[in-house]
């Protein structure tokens, strides 16, 4: 499941149909059908945690829970898991907190990791808000993560070979 979200971006990403404002419904589709199917298995057995199915997999339901935009509550439902599953190191803490700020940046709220990020007017990313920014990249260490400052580097690096692969020099 995760393998195909992943190849349909790519492939909406390639043919210039993403970014886009609107929620792309061939993306949408995927997002639905592993959204139903994740469902059913946290029914069945709880979620995907790593003694339950590995690693990978355990990985592949947090990005489906994290794509789940167009139902809230079930991302919220999904953090509570997390939230639990990371103080028993079932799941590793940087899955909590993608996905926390995720439904707190969806909410209109301030992020608390500074995971999630939007563009600046001239399509640069820049962190959505923080709660307490001067404390971030203590929270970060927390879950493993980089600092917000070498994140939000590698992203401007990638945007910057991105634009230059879209727009190569015809000197």
């Amino acid at each position: 499941m995760a393998e195909e979200d992943q190849r349909v971006l790519q492939e909406l990403f390639i043919s210039d149909e993403l970014p886009s404002a609107d929620y792309h419904p061939r993306m949408r589709a995927v997002h639905e059908k592993n959204v139903a199917a994740l469902k059913v298995i946290i029914s069945r057995h709880g979620w995907p945690s790593i003694p339950l199915v590995g690693k990978e997999a355990k990985k592949s339901a947090w990005l489906i829970a994290q794509h789940a935009v167009f139902d809230q509550d079930f991302m919220e439902e999904c953090g509570v898991l997390l939230k639990q599953l990371v103080t028993v190191n079932e799941v590793e803490g940087w899955q909590r907190a993608f996905l926390q700020d995720r439904i707190l940046t969806m909410s209109g709220k301030e992020q608390i990791y500074g995971t999630q990020f939007d563009i600046d007017d001239e399509g640069w990313p820049i962190p959505f808000p923080i709660t307490e920014p001067e404390k971030v990249n203590e929270r970060r260490k927390q879950f493993g993560l980089n600092s917000l400052e070498e994140r939000l580097n590698q992203m401007r690096e990638q945007e910057s070979l991105r634009r230059k692969t879209d727009c190569p020099d015809k000197s």
